[in-house]
């Protein structure tokens, strides 16, 4: 989040529970930014849908209804911190992030507030909502059917995501998407987007729902047990991987000071793990539970690196990390479940 904001530090914080953080958007940096939205909403002429904004326990928008769930972890720096470290992804990590997660799930808003999915060129477009809506997805990276505009070709996850992903472009001012998108069969999406929000400006919606979904308020989780969820399978490393390690750390130079690899995969550990995800779908938990482990080998094996070789070991380690990633998001849920399990 923007700078002005400061943590206030607790000690055990992984024992508070979330109904007893007292967290509010009032009074944060939240609430400037969501003001700015509200801006962007009545400069598109979109002021019959008035969204209810709530802290929840990630992104979202309840069915059926035009409220608006953000992440908790964004209305304190220290819970942010703390989400990083223990969650992976923040998704909302400053205030054009927040904005463009805000773009997508307003398409939610308006999707449910006029029904939009029960229209028939609707369907056409994006398919039917009422298919399975899997956590772990296969995209296709860089399909000119798709817009892109949340991490991991989010458009490729649902008919839902597809319409809110569009939506967000759409209203993404300053965008020039005709532009951008012109040749592709995404266009028609953004086209199709376009006259129907012509249509709907003026037009009072036909849900006005504002019920919260795990309002964090309620939650009588400690953070420890919410990010309990995330863990991964702990399994053992395969061999393999002490192999990729030596390949990738293997380049001794006699003039150079050598650096303890490990050290440098930890610091790469929050930015590899987005980056993966970003361009591969690849969850950043199962990301960053692979990097400490190949962490913990590297100080295992003694792997050191020259200091003046220390660009070379960040490509490889990336692309090696990205390549398993590929291999598992394509090879499907069942093979993305253990990380490491070939």
């Amino acid at each position: 989040m923007p700078p002005e904001q400061h943590a206030v530090h607790e000690a055990n914080l992984g024992s508070r529970k979330l109904r007893d953080l007292g967290l509010t958007i009032a009074g944060t940096p939240l609430e400037a930014v969501i003001e700015d939205f509200q801006g962007e909403l009545a400069g598109l002429g979109l002021t019959k849908v008035l969204p209810h904004f709530y802290l929840s326990t990630e992104w979202g928008v309840p069915f059926d209804t035009i409220s608006i769930a953000i992440p908790f972890y964004l209305a304190r720096v220290d819970l942010t911190d703390f989400h990083a470290d223990r969650g992976g992804l923040v998704e909302g990590g400053d205030r054009a992030d927040v904005l463009r997660y805000l773009r997508h799930e307003m398409g939610h808003v308006i999707n449910y507030a006029y029904r939009l999915y029960e229209r028939p060129e609707w369907t056409r477009q994006f398919g039917d909502i009422n298919l399975p809506y899997e956590e772990e997805y296969r995209p296709r990276p860089f399909s000119p059917r798709y817009v892109r505009h949340l991490p991991g070709w989010y458009a490729q996850k649902h008919p839902d995501e597809d319409w809110a992903e569009t939506f967000a472009v759409w209203m993404t001012p300053g965008l020039d998407w005709r532009g951008l998108y012109a040749g592709r069969p995404a266009l028609e999406k953004l086209e199709y987007c376009d006259r129907v929000m012509a249509d709907l400006r003026g037009r009072e919606p036909l849900t006005t729902a504002t019920d919260p979904d795990e309002d964090v308020g309620g939650l009588d989780v400690t953070l420890d047990e919410h990010y309990g969820a995330f863990a991964v399978d702990q399994a053992e490393a395969p061999a393999d991987l002490d192999e990729a390690l030596q390949s990738i750390f293997a380049a001794p130079d006699p003039s150079a000071d050598p650096q303890a690899a490990g050290p440098l995969i930890r610091r790469l550990e929050r930015t590899v793990a987005a980056d993966v995800y970003r361009w591969t779908g690849w969850f950043p938990e199962r990301a960053r539970h692979l990097l400490r482990q190949l962490a913990a080998r590297a100080d295992a094996n003694g792997l050191t690196y020259p200091e003046n070789r220390e660009t070379a070991a960040v490509v490889a380690l990336t692309t090696f990390v990205t390549a398993l990633a590929m291999s598992r998001v394509q090879g499907g849920a069942a093979a993305s479940a253990d990380p490491l399990t070939p």
